[in-house]
């Protein structure tokens, strides 16, 4: 069990947060008055007491907001959770939907002492359900569902698409076969193909969203622009070649065509990444030959790395 000890909001984005003794969460938006709140999963930050109090000891002189956290929590090694940890605080619920952040631009904190922890040690939360909360409330946290839906997210990689010079359409179609099977979409994301962008979304999907299956469509042909097999198999621990191998032979009883793809899979972490051609129709019966078998796949590796 943990407690409130801190709840920090600010009015304008790019200024300290500040504290205040009670604040009021909105269902799928944050703290109303926060400018960090709004309909995304990054709705309300989270940041472990401990984690301010050893910064302090080393001669950080901060107060509580300093690192752009809302709320300060005793008694949680935050950072230690999974994704899809649910929180209860008073009436309210949040849901645990990511594990620290990129700083692209150094906080005044950074500024000052050469150092930030919220990127490392801050969790993002959306609210589940809204209500009142106040300093001193405890916390307490839900064990994970063994029967919870699988996460997935998208990535569409075409030049075109991106300068919306053509309509992505296989990244719709494998959203919507995911979502009849049952999984939870968290995002869904369009991209040129290009390999540093790539390998950035997929690192931080898997470490930072801890998504289950990450589905990349387009980029597996013959094209010097075909990029997502290598950047794949760069950010993969392990590969996992059986995957691509059924789809390839699946594939090859309606057209020999499927005999040039370069599509791959592997797994970073917990997170299985599977490329998928970049037709709509191949999408469909790639995912119609793997999905089924893949659960059981995807259930060991969730539950590996929870363990």
């Amino acid at each position: 069990m943990g407690k409130v000890l801190a709840i920090c909001i600010s009015e304008k984005k790019g200024t300290q947060k500040h504290q205040v003794d009670e604040a009021v969460l909105k269902e799928d938006w944050g703290i109303e008055g926060d400018a960090h709140a709004g309909n995304w999963h990054r709705q309300v930050s989270l940041l472990a007491f401990e984690k301010i109090e050893d910064f302090r000891s080393k001669g950080g002189d901060v107060e509580f907001g300093a690192f752009g956290e809302n709320i300060v929590v005793e008694g949680f090694d935050l950072r230690s959770l999974p994704v899809d940890t649910i929180f209860h605080i008073g009436e309210c619920v949040l849901r645990l939907t990511q594990i620290g952040k990129e700083c692209h631009d150094h906080c005044s904190i950074f500024n000052q002492v050469g150092d930030c922890i919220m990127p490392r040690e801050g969790v993002f939360t959306e609210v589940l359900k809204g209500g009142a909360i106040h300093a001193g409330e405890e916390v307490t946290i839900e064990p994970l569902a063994d029967d919870r839906p699988f996460t997935a997210a998208i990535i569409t990689l075409s030049d075109r698409a991106y300068k919306k010079e053509y309509e992505d359409r296989s990244g719709p179609v494998i959203r919507e076969i995911l979502e009849e099977k049952g999984y939870r979409v968290i995002e869904q994301i369009l991209l040129p193909d290009e390999k540093k962008m790539l390998k950035q979304q997929l690192i931080r999907l898997a470490d930072q969203r801890q998504v289950n299956v990450i589905f990349t469509t387009g980029g597996t042909g013959f094209s010097r622009r075909d990029i997502t097999p290598e950047a794949t198999t760069e950010v993969c621990d392990r590969m996992a070649p059986g995957i691509a191998e059924a789809m390839r032979a699946g594939s090859m009883q309606i057209t020999p065509k499927a005999m040039l793809s370069r599509q791959v899979s592997g797994i970073r972490k917990g997170t299985l990444i599977v490329n998928l051609p970049g037709s709509p129709k191949a999408c469909r019966e790639d995912l119609d030959i793997i999905l089924s078998p893949l659960e059981h796949g995807l259930g060991i590796l969730r539950g590996s790395d929870t363990d």
